[in-house]
């Protein structure tokens, strides 16, 4: 980059002289440095990849355990011991067998740690995700003439109405039942999913999760959570109910149960209303007195072992056919390659779980991140997660992200690094060999109970709309129509009507960005909004312009608007009257402000004064993000409409990008020091201003003496 002088002495002031920029290379070189540096191999290079790709290989290399030891180990028991009831709860969710959350679970903790680069996040098994895949597997189990209301262990509940059929044999079910045809669709989907995200994590789209915005989230959460709730009502009452879908599923689901209230089981609803009471009141006193523990009370486990051994004992299953979790088997199942045919069926659904669940997993990311003063990068964090889903695929597992419950708890419990993934890994290790028979008798109720336990907290969300309707009507907007629409409708249809709501929001609150006309505080260089500050008088013959917004194709009518009101002048219509009545005409005393009548009942309809009070125009750009072609093409009609009736049009602290936009668009000349650039460029509002009167001071000289 040349250098260029300091400054420059201008009407005796020193003013700022524009550095050149160096020539952009061209495409041709652009795409062989790409080439050089991507297909440059060394030792070194190949090392810093390692590094990236897996974190874990780096501050491994520089852990101190004697700081942070005690702290991972207890951190990752304690995750371990709420992770195996909630991952055996959370397989109902998911309409999957408890093994199957066991393995997700194992493997999750395991990638994540070699790959993550967060050092407190918990990633595992969570419960949108799982709600998400559990609608999925309904649709297909339905479509394979299976019946998802009746649970895998029930006679008859593995068999499919179109064994032995042509369907059959379409589908591939003729040696595959219920719960194998499950799990296929659940890895199917995850398996797509994953890959998703690790497409979207090399293509360097991490940004992507930052437009789900935390209202649109929260929305999400609560609508989800309520459609949980109303999914494990069932399970609570020990009622058969249909599993509803498409839309309109929690209103259907909620009509069934009225229907099916009186068939409720006995045993589960008590069941039921004991494990809620005692959970809740857990929690409760763990929220009070989380100061003094320095461990969470493990309520989970303790209900579903005691819970267990009195099912077992009481024998509930045989004498009041309670419903139970069924034999779950130990060790792991054989690696299998997800079902081609499947992947292609559920591909669209595949797209809404990886956005949500790269969401929540890099929002929890950043969080931590800044709360613990380290950085995470965005576009790993899509590689780690994606891969959690890719790689548990082939060994029977399904979705998974980040978990803030489960998060809060591993840093409350003293995480220093996800070395606590490891250890949660083994305890999940240890119940996928030894302890899982054990579960055998636990009644479905419990698990229930489980999960309507950890929904208290998106539920509580609630509480947050008034306050943000006081500080943004947009958010809380789009916070209630997300989570109304996953009520009302689907889950699915509520992320895709909250994306919506707020790219509307978003171009709502850019359509009618604020303006003003800017007056400058006595002698100083100081210009600001009269309405803002007092004291501020107008600057003579000059009219300086903000407008607190991007200036582009959805919102140039309204700069346009704006700007003839504040200054009083039409300038578009008063050069076309120009035109009409000559060259040696003004505007005439009954030329309206945007081209419309005063009889047609406009508030704008002010009157253009026959003589315009103003020489320049100085429009203050510092507020201006960027141009588009439309917003290019409208400064440009406005120059030549000034220029037309002897006004100067002068622009001030435009940031880089505009001004490039300005010159590629022909507003300047193509060299930066180009006469008509600095004399329509400024660095301040002040600088401008002064132009503007020394330019008309000049003229007016020139004419006198003419």
């Amino acid at each position: 980059m040349e250098a260029s002088p300091e400054y420059t002495e201008w009407g005796g002031q020193l003013v700022l002289v524009r550095r050149r920029p160096p020539p952009p290379p061209g495409l041709g070189e652009a795409l062989k440095a790409g080439l050089r540096r991507s297909c440059a191999c060394s030792l070194q290079g190949t090392w810093a990849q390692l590094q990236a790709l897996f974190p874990a290989v780096h501050w491994l290399r520089q852990y101190r355990p004697r700081e942070a030891l005690v702290g991972d180990v207890m951190s990752g028991l304690v995750i371990g011991i709420i992770l195996v009831p909630q991952a055996i709860a959370y397989s109902l969710l998911a309409g999957l067998q408890p093994i199957y959350s066991l393995y997700t679970s194992f493997f999750a903790n395991l990638i994540y740690f070699l790959m993550g680069t967060s050092r407190h996040v918990s990633v595992g098994i969570f419960s949108l995700l799982c709600l998400m895949v559990g609608q999925v597997v309904d649709r297909e189990l339905l479509l394979a003439g299976f019946d998802p209301a009746q649970d895998g262990l029930e006679p008859g509940a593995n068999r499919s109405s179109l064994n032995g059929s042509a369907a059959a044999l379409v589908l591939g079910l003729q040696d595959c039942a219920r719960d194998c045809y499950a799990i296929r669709v659940a890895t199917a989907l995850t398996l797509v999913a994953g890959l998703y995200q690790v497409l979207m994590g090399i293509l360097g789209l991490g940004f992507v999760s930052a437009y789900l915005s935390q209202p649109l989230l929260d929305g999400f959460a609560m609508g989800a959570s309520v459609t949980i709730l109303t999914s494990q009502l069932r399970h609570l009452l020990g009622v058969r109910v249909p599993r509803h879908q498409g839309p309109g599923l929690v209103v259907s689901t909620w009509l069934s149960l009225l229907r099916s209230a009186g068939q409720a089981n006995l045993c589960d609803v008590l069941t039921s209303a004991v494990c809620l009471a005692v959970l809740l009141a857990a929690k409760e006193l763990s929220d009070r007195f989380r100061h003094r523990l320095r461990v969470p009370l493990p309520a989970e486990l303790l209900v579903i072992v005691v819970a267990t051994i009195v099912s077992h004992l009481g024998q509930f299953h045989e004498r009041f056919g309670s419903s139970v979790a069924g034999n779950i088997p130990t060790g792991f199942m054989a690696p299998r390659v997800p079902d081609a045919g499947l992947m292609w069926r559920v591909a669209l659904d595949a797209a809404s779980l990886a956005l949500v669940g790269s969401a929540f997993s890099i929002s929890l990311a950043e969080m931590f991140a800044r709360s613990h003063g380290y950085a995470v990068r965005a576009n790993q964090e899509l590689l780690a997660v994606g891969c959690c889903n890719v790689l548990p695929a082939f060994f029977q597992g399904f979705a998974t992200s980040a978990a803030l419950a489960k998060s809060l708890v591993k840093t409350a419990t003293g995480c220093h690094t996800q070395l606590s993934s490891v250890v949660s890994a083994a305890v999940v290790l240890m119940v996928l060999l030894v302890l899982a028979p054990l579960f055998r008798d636990l009644q479905r109720s419990v698990l229930a109970c489980v999960i309507v336990i950890s929904l208290r907290g998106a539920l509580r969300k609630v509480r947050d709309v008034p306050r943000l309707w006081r500080l943004s009507p947009a958010d809380a907007l789009v916070w209630v129509a997300t989570a109304a629409t996953c009520v009302l409708v689907s889950t699915e249809a509520g992320l895709l009507a909250g994306v919506l709501f707020s790219l509307l929001s978003l171009a709502g609150r850019t359509r009618h960005p604020r303006t003003a006309l800017l007056a400058r505080a006595g002698g100083s260089s100081f210009y600001g909004d009269p309405a803002e500050f007092e004291g501020l008088a107008p600057e003579p013959g000059v009219q300086v312009f903000r407008f607190t917004g991007p200036l582009y194709y959805a919102n140039k009518d309204f700069f346009l608007q704006s700007l003839y009101s504040l200054t009083g002048l039409d300038v578009g219509y008063a050069v076309a009257r120009r035109k009409e009545r000559g060259p040696g005409e003004g505007a005439g005393e009954g030329d309206p402000v945007g081209g419309r009548d005063p009889g047609s009942g406009s508030g704008a309809a002010s009157l253009v004064p026959a003589v315009t009070h103003f020489h320049a125009v100085v429009i203050d750009c510092a507020p201006l993000l960027f141009l588009d072609v439309a917003g290019l093409a409208t400064l440009q009609e406005l120059h030549r409409d000034y220029g037309a009736l002897g006004i100067s049009l002068l622009l001030a602290c435009c940031n880089p990008s505009v001004t490039d936009t300005l010159r590629r668009g022909g507003f300047l000349g193509e060299d930066q020091g180009d006469v008509a650039e600095d004399g329509q460029l400024f660095p301040s509002v002040h600088c401008a201003v002064q132009a503007a009167r020394a330019r008309h001071q000049e003229l007016a000289a020139a004419n006198s003496i003419l």
